[in-house]
């Protein structure tokens, strides 16, 4: 499947919502994993994803919508655990940027089996 040309460069909010998880986690001491901290940084520098990265950011955000149900999800003052993580992904915007983007590739890979 050749994807060159799908823009998987994540979109300037996108990048802003990870780069202010990083700054909460740093402030609060928590929220996210390793691998949340790596998305987040190539996130926020805006390096172009893998397909399979996308779909890692899909699979990330239908397990962890339940969070958005938490104490502290959106409170930027005494945020809670799920609510850096999610922003650690690219939150609202980076869940629906990798919606669309998984749509777009997976459209690029029926056109090559036709």
């Amino acid at each position: 499947m050749s994807i060159a040309h799908v823009d998987l460069t994540p979109p300037h909010q996108v990048a802003e919502n990870a780069g202010k998880g990083l700054r909460l986690r740093r402030e609060f001491n928590r929220g996210g994993t390793a691998i949340g901290v790596a998305r987040a940084r190539d996130l926020s520098n805006r390096r172009r994803l893998s397909a399979e990265t996308i779909e890692r950011m899909v699979s990330y955000f239908a397990r962890h919508a339940i969070d958005k149900q938490g104490r502290g999800f959106g409170d930027s003052k005494e945020p809670s655990a799920g609510y850096i993580a999610w922003l650690l992904w690219g939150g609202d915007e980076g869940r629906d940027w990798a919606r669309r983007k998984m749509a777009e590739i997976a459209g690029q890979d029926e056109r090559k089996r036709a």
